[in-house]
């Protein structure tokens, strides 16, 4: 694991999901200025039973939740950081579903007009909260329910929540390269490695996305010094997708986004981090 936990600075942070959820909000304007928008907003995601309407919708709960929780009063919830913010998320799985089907339903239902006007609102709420002198205070605790945060850390998980679906996104409408941030791709690789590394404690594996993380993992021999003998290496993109469960192992080392050496360094049992 990191010999200490990552410090993310507040300013940086909140400059990065500003500029992942500008794209974002410009990615979806031009989706519904398409000819074929209606079409494309019905098109199925890798995300279950979600089409890209109730994507968008999940979204735009995600970040709205700042804007309209930033002046909630602190009830005193246990502390939670990342690596547990990663590790727990998971179980809100099913209440995820209903707020975006909901919310798909309200404001999302309508035609591509009316949903980028909808996206663009509750952009335009984040982008609000984040020019605010309470987002750049690193003292700032911000609560959900599964515990009370470092408000920096929260915006870390937004910038989880605007890069992967961002490339979920990209994944259902075309090839296209989502043009993402690359602050924001920087703090959720990082974020992601980091949380590997705490929940699959070790040092006989050494994984290595650059230019952005490395860290060690997986009970065995640690290696000290020269060539490590487990060694995994990939890009970010490639990194964030097997972390939440949307690439195979097999088929990233067969298509060479990924590389493994070292009897150690198969990963796929410890695969994805956050589900």
């Amino acid at each position: 694991m990191p010999a200490k936990s990552r410090t993310y600075q507040p300013a940086r942070v909140a400059a990065a999901l500003a500029a992942q959820t500008g794209a974002l909000r410009d990615a979806v304007r031009r989706l519904c200025e398409r000819p074929d928008a209606e079409e494309s907003l019905t098109r199925p995601t890798r995300l279950g039973e979600w089409r890209v309407r109730e994507l968008l919708a999940h979204l735009a709960v995600q970040i709205e939740w700042l804007p309209a929780h930033l002046d909630d009063p602190v009830e005193g919830r246990a502390p939670l950081d990342l690596p547990r913010w990663v590790e727990r998320v998971g179980a809100l799985g099913p209440l995820l579903d209903e707020q975006a089907r909901a919310r798909a339903a309200d404001g999302f239902d309508g035609d591509p007009a009316s949903v980028a006007a909808a996206f663009d609102r509750a952009a335009d709420a984040l982008l609000g909260a984040l020019a605010r002198p309470e987002a750049a205070d690193p003292a700032r605790r911000f609560e959900i329910r599964l515990g009370s945060m470092a408000l920096t850390d929260f915006l870390v998980t937004r910038l989880v929540e605007t890069v992967v679906h961002a490339d979920d996104l990209a994944d259902a409408l075309g090839p296209d390269a989502f043009p993402h941030d690359r602050q924001a791709v920087a703090a959720v690789t990082r974020m992601l490695a980091d949380a590997f590394a705490e929940l699959v404690p070790g040092g006989a594996v050494e994984l290595r996305v650059p230019p952005y993380a490395v860290v060690q993992a997986v009970e065995g021999p640690r290696h000290t010094r020269g060539t490590p003998p487990n060694v995994v290496e990939t890009d970010p993109l490639t990194w964030i997708r097997l972390a939440t469960g949307r690439a195979d192992w097999a088929d990233a080392v067969d298509s060479a986004a990924l590389s493994a050496s070292g009897e150690r360094s198969d990963l796929r049992t410890y695969l994805p981090v956050l589900a």
